[in-house]
Order: C-alpha cells, then sequence, then structure tokens
C-alpha cells in the first residue's frame, strides 16, 4: 500500500491528505462504511456533532482499535463545534459531547463549524418567530479563546475553522493566538474553486481542506436540473483520456492544487477508487479544469442559508 502523502499542521501534528467525510452517511451504514475505509487505508475521518452519526463512528473506530486493525494514533479525527454551542462555557460542553458520541480521550482537529452563533439551549436548528435561523450576538472570537483552552486541556490537539472567509480568519490571527489557527474547511470543486481564500489561507499557512469536492450530488436539495460534476463532459473526457473515474480526476485535480480532500462514501469501491487518487501519476489538466466562465464557477452545493439566514449569509460570504 502506497503511503499516505500528509500535510503538517501549524501546531505540527500531520494530517492525511485524504479522508473520509461523514456528512450525509446515515446511521446504520456509517459504522460499516469506517469500518471498510480503515481496512483500505484510511486514517483521516472528518465529523461533526450535527451529523448526528458520531457514535456510531466511534463504534466502529473502537471496535478497529479493540481488533488491532489500526492503533489510535494512527487515526486523525476531526469534528467540529455546531452553532448552538458558541458560548465560552459550551463551547467545553460541546466537545466533551463529541469525545463521548466518539468514545476517544482526544479529538486530533476540533473546528469552529460555521462563523454565526444560534440561540443556545434550545435546538440544534432553533428558529426565531419569524421561522428564520434564531441568530445570537455572540462574537466568533469568544468562541476561539475558549477553544485554545481545549487544547491547554488536552481534549484536542490542533483546532481551527470551517467555512471563514478570510476576513474572518483574520480576526482571529490579529489576536496574537496561543494555539495557531490550523485549518479552513470550506467548499472546494471545478464548479467553485475558491481560489483567492485557497491563497490567502496558503499564506498564512493554515491547511485547507476541502469538503463536496465531488459536488456532493446526494444533498437533499438538489434539483433535477442542477449541474452534476460528475457527468461534465470536459471531466468525463479526461477520465477516458486517463482511463479513471471522473471522481478520481477530480480529487486529484484537488490534490495536485494543493488541498485536503475528504469524499464521502459508503460504497466500498468507490472508497477504494477515491482513496486511489493520492497514488495516481500526476495529471496533465489546466488549473480551471472546466474553462468556464466566472458565474459557472461559483456554484455552491452546500447552502449557507441552511444554517445562516439571507440576511446574515450576505455579511459573510463569499469566501474571498
Amino acid at each position: 500500500m502506497a503511503a499516505i502523502p500528509e500535510q503538517t499542521l501549524l501546531s505540527g501534528y500531520k494530517v492525511p491528505c485524504v479522508g473520509l467525510g461523514t456528512w450525509k452517511s446515515k446511521p446504520g451504514e456509517v459504522g460499516a462504511a469506517v469500518t471498510t475505509a480503515i481496512g483500505l487505508g484510511y486514517r483521516h475521518f472528518d465529523c461533526a456533532l450535527i451529523y448526528g452519526n458520531e457514535k456510531e463512528i466511534g463504534e466502529a473506530i473502537k471496535e478497529a482499535i479493540g481488533n488491532g486493525t489500526v492503533k489510535r494514533e494512527d487515526l486523525f479525527i476531526t469534528t467540529k463545534l455546531w452553532n448552538t454551542y458558541h458560548s465560552k462555557a459550551r463551547v467545553l460542553e460541546g466537545c466533551k459531547e463529541s469525545l463521548t458520541n466518539l468514545g476517544l480521550d482526544y479529538i486530533d482537529m476540533y473546528l469552529i463549524h460555521w462563523p454565526v452563533a444560534t440561540r443556545e439551549n434550545v435546538a440544534l436548528f432553533p428558529k426565531s418567530p419569524d421561522g428564520k435561523a434564531d441568530v445570537v450576538d455572540i462574537d466568533f472570537i469568544e468562541t476561539w479563546t475558549a477553544m485554545q483552552d481545549l487544547v491547554d486541556e488536552g481534549m484536542c490537539r490542533s483546532i481551527g475553522v470551517s467555512n471563514f472567509n478570510s476576513k474572518q480568519i483574520q480576526r482571529i490571527l490579529d489576536l496574537g493566538l496561543k494555539h495557531p489557527l490550523s485549518c479552513n474547511q470550506i467548499e472546494i470543486s471545478p464548479y467553485n474553486s475558491n481560489e483567492r481564500l485557497l491563497q490567502f489561507c496558503k499564506s498564512k499557512g493554515i491547511v485547507v481542506v476541502a469538503y463536496s469536492p465531488l459536488g456532493s450530488a446526494d444533498r437533499p436539495w438538489a434539483k433535477p436540473d442542477d449541474p452534476k460534476l460528475l457527468e461534465e463532459p470536459k471531466i468525463v473526457k479526461i477520465a477516458a483520456q486517463y482511463n479513471k473515474s471522473p471522481g478520481q480526476v477530480l480529487l486529484r485535480w484537488g490534490i495536485q492544487r494543493g488541498y485536503i480532500i475528504i469524499p464521502k462514501s459508503v460504497s466500498a469501491t468507490r472508497q477504494k477508487q477515491n482513496f486511489e487518487s493520492h497514488s495516481q501519476p500526476l495529471l496533465s489538466f489546466p488549473r480551471r479544469i472546466l474553462g468556464m466562465d466566472n458565474n459557472q464557477e461559483n456554484i455552491r452545493f452546500v447552502r449557507r442559508t441552511m444554517v445562516i439566514p439571507v440576511h446574515i449569509s450576505l455579511c459573510f460570504y463569499s469566501y474571498s
């Protein structure tokens, strides 16, 4: 088995460049998917409290460690702090909840899932009287300060953010950090290359992890006429040229651009194809793989308005 390439975080820890995403992996199938992935060589697993499947993932990890398939120190587990846990006291509660769910003593990477807080101690998706997300005024600077305390307590080794833009990241960096901001996890695909934010993060030494690198075709809100990245003619043509699957081409494109990929799959066949993308020879294709105009290259598959009302969302994004 070819060694998995790694990137070194500002915290000093190393993270495998290919991981398994677990968003939308259903209870009852995610545990088997993790078990299969470990057997194939995956060592990086991306989780989140809001995905609702941490306990089953934890059981699969426990079994793999227990039967000697893998050691805990060989695994890199990421999970994320949800929007209803942004106050200082709740940050600690959120981390403890994920640790309990996963059955772990520490988390390798703990991320602030979104740069916005919603009302606490009500529900995971609290609503205001008008039916919109119940956003509250908790500055993510308070959240970040509490995240640093988790590292001091040994509850997590590295900390970072998810879905943050450059201005939000710079606000954190300007604090002068006790523990480095090691990662920004964002959506990246040829439809949404996020080039400016990617380069900003690289300039600060922040590792970028790309979710939905294959276009998230199974997202619940997909419409029949939405573009399908895996069926994009230019992608299919390149795949045929190199005798690879369209998914492998997309993932190799991401690896060659210098970020970490975490494609989700519960299929052993697709997991194997995805994992092998790290060991493929370098492919020759343009940086703008689709050669599309700017409007077509700004298609996002993950709806910000699922968690952030439109009027708030416009303040936080674009990602640049």
